[in-house]
């Protein structure tokens, strides 16, 4: 008898082994790109017969000795539906195929953001059958090595039921083309929250690039659980080397009391996302705690709030709960009733849950405080912190190259027309290195799909005030706008600038409407030959006159103007030989504009929209399209000196 099942055993493998397959990405309803070779390919057994037949064409091909195949089809008209039948020692038919226009959407969580967020979402959704219009949500996944496939994938036809979970810009970066244009549009959405650019990029590009050659050569090649367990280890020496304990829940118990003595731990800056500070990318349990005095008169039922904590939090003052929360980006509002305060010391201990991301207490100043009656406890500034729990489990960031092992490289030689990328908030603490980071990628999946210098369009970093960055402590959020705008030196490049639609109080606006629109105006311009104006002015040249200098522009449209119609325009600063910003005063004059202020008498540099917030700046075009930020300086940046490390 077990011999018997031995032996259906062997026959059910060899005729397992024997089916041809498909990659996932090639399944029912798909799109494929119109005007261009399409590969086609797939696995089967070594040497095995290949038919594909795809709308008039047939091709044939033989497996090689790993089992690999590919055949290019001729171009195709748009057009559909059509069947693709592979034939092999079996037969596969992908049904209801479109051929149109693909485009790849990637990057981080404002790329990922899902339609069911967005600005009006349950008008957007319930107008949202096109048919037309295909998406191919990529699962999330990670591997210490390039994948032949996804690990998972669909393709799914819009309609008011599927478009839920579509990436909001994508989608309507696609409505648009398909208005223009009345032919399918698909969009293969690849993209991860919180994710570096070069978890996006692959080993061999670092190989070649003198800026990370260094970097990559530390980087083990390991299979999953080795790294896994590497990166265990020393996140944990990393941990403990920062905050100079031992990263252990052993007495955790007491933290909360208000009799604990917490001297001996380390302390962040609140608010504030601690992988912005020393304390750097984890995930785990950190306990957070502040000790403030009160008077005899102070206690009475109070309010305390510690804007928002990333991910869950369990609060207590003086040892007793007053509130928990699970939910990210939720503003923290708890209720003290005025038996638990006492004069003299008192203690607020915050128990925090960081599942992946940031993590933290963040947000406002202004939303950290302890109300008692008429009086205002202020809570922002150093709290003291202990790290009892290091999660073990890999992030997207935890090594390079990752995200595109597991996520992009099963997509290659996939046929599109080209990529939407909305990335770089992850990156802002390393804005000058993002210079050859993000240029270095662009080229690496470039090189990678071998179909030339296809369009590669990018949103540049919308308003978000993370650190209160500007002009006079320096702004990282400006200086990654900056390494987005420098990018456009390569070919074949567009940027959709979205500092007016963005959100100085939340890092994911859910204006994404404008976004895509924007994009599309790109590529309708550029791509589809639709002549109509798609860019916001960018700054071209200076000239210094006294105590003014005048600015001249290129993609004016027609003519400078202001967002708000009005004739005062805001974001603009001048500075001397002493390098101090002072706010200035601009006019549009002949379509230049004329920037000066009393307080600068020798002026020699401009800075516009130079700001973690720049929602002020207000240049645009007749069209209105805002202008990029820009500085005419060269000054060393506060990022400068800073580099990618795993």
């Amino acid at each position: 008898m077990k011999k018997n099942i031995a032996f259906l055993f062997l026959i059910y493998s060899i005729l397992a082994n024997a089916n041809a397959r498909m990659p996932l990405v090639f399944s029912d309803g798909m799109v494929l790109q119109r005007n261009k070779a399409i590969p086609v390919w797939g696995w089967a057994d070594a040497n095995e017969k290949i038919a594909v037949h795809f709308n008039k064409q047939t091709k044939t091909i033989k497996a090689d000795k790993n089992g690999k195949w590919m055949i290019r089809l001729d171009s195709e008209k748009a057009g559909g539906p059509f069947e693709l039948t592979i034939t092999g020692k079996n037969k596969i038919v992908i049904k209801d195929i479109l051929v149109g226009e693909v485009w790849i959407c990637s990057g981080q969580s404002n790329m990922e953001f899902q339609m069911y967020k967005t600005l009006n979402s349950e008008k957007e959704i319930s107008d949202s059958n096109y048919p037309m219009i295909r998406h191919f949500g990529v699962a999330q996944y990670l591997s210490g090595s390039p994948k032949e496939d996804l690990k998972a994938g669909k393709w799914a036809v819009c309609s008011k039921e599927t478009v839920r979970d579509f990436t909001a810009v994508g989608y309507f970066f696609a409505k648009k083309l398909y208005t223009e244009l009345k032919i399918p549009i698909g969009i293969i959405n690849t993209s991860w929250g919180g994710t570096c650019v070069e978890t996006w990029t692959s080993r061999q590009a670092f190989e070649k690039s003198d800026e990370f050659k260094g970097m990559i050569a530390d980087v083990p090649l390991l299979n999953m659980d080795s790294i896994s367990k590497l990166y265990a280890k020393t996140m944990r020496e990393r941990v403990e080397k920062i905050q100079g304990t031992e990263v252990s829940a052993a007495n955790e118990i007491t933290y909360k009391e208000l009799g604990f003595n917490d001297s001996g731990w380390s302390e962040l800056n609140v608010p504030g996302l601690w992988e912005n500070q020393p304390l750097g990318d984890l995930d785990g349990v950190v306990w957070m705690r502040k000790t403030i005095a009160l008077s005899a008169e102070d206690i009475k039922n109070g309010t305390l709030s510690l804007s928002k904590i990333d991910d869950e939090d369990i609060t207590y003052v003086n040892g007793i709960e007053v509130g928990r929360n699970t939910i990210w980006d939720a503003k923290r509002v708890y209720t003290v009733p005025a038996n638990i305060l006492k004069e003299g010391a008192n203690s607020i201990s915050v128990r925090i849950v960081d599942n992946s991301g940031g993590g933290g207490i963040y947000g406002e100043s202004s939303d950290l405080k302890l109300t008692l009656g008429n009086k205002t406890i202020p809570l922002e500034g150093k709290w003291k912190y202990k790290v009892i729990v290091v999660k073990t489990a890999l992030s997207p960031n935890s090594y390079p190259s990752l995200l595109y092992n597991a996520m992009v490289n099963p997509l290659v030689p996939y046929a599109f027309q080209g990529v939407l990328w909305y990335q770089g908030e992850a990156n802002v603490g390393r804005a000058n290195q993002y210079k050859k980071a993000f240029p270095l990628m662009i080229t690496d999946w470039r090189t990678k799909w071998n179909q030339g210098d296809f369009p590669f369009y990018f949103v540049q970093l919308s308003t978000f005030n993370e650190f209160n960055g500007n002009s006079k402590n320096g702004s990282k959020w400006a200086e990654l706008r900056e390494a987005q705008t420098q990018t456009l030196q390569l070919p074949n490049t567009g940027m959709a600038v979205t500092t007016d639609i963005g959100n100085a109080k939340d890092i994911h606006p859910t204006n994404k409407q404008d976004v895509g629109k924007r994009l599309a105006a790109i590529a309708l311009h550029n791509v589809y030959g639709k002549k109509t104006i798609y860019s916001g002015p960018t700054y071209k040249s200076l000239e210094i006159k006294g105590n003014q200098i005048i600015l001249t522009f290129d993609n004016i449209g027609s003519g400078l103007s202001t967002s708000d119609n009005g004739k005062n325009l805001k974001g603009f600063e001048i500075a001397g030989a002493d390098k101090v910003f002072h706010s200035a005063e601009a006019i549009i004059k002949s379509n230049k504009l004329i920037v000066f202020s009393k307080n600068v008498l020798k002026p020699i540099a401009i800075h516009y929209g130079w700001a973690d917030d720049a929602s002020e700046a207000n240049l645009c075009n007749e069209e209105q399209f805002p202008a990029s930020p820009f500085r005419t300086d060269d000054w060393e940046m506060i990022t400068a000196t800073e580099k990618y490390k795993f």
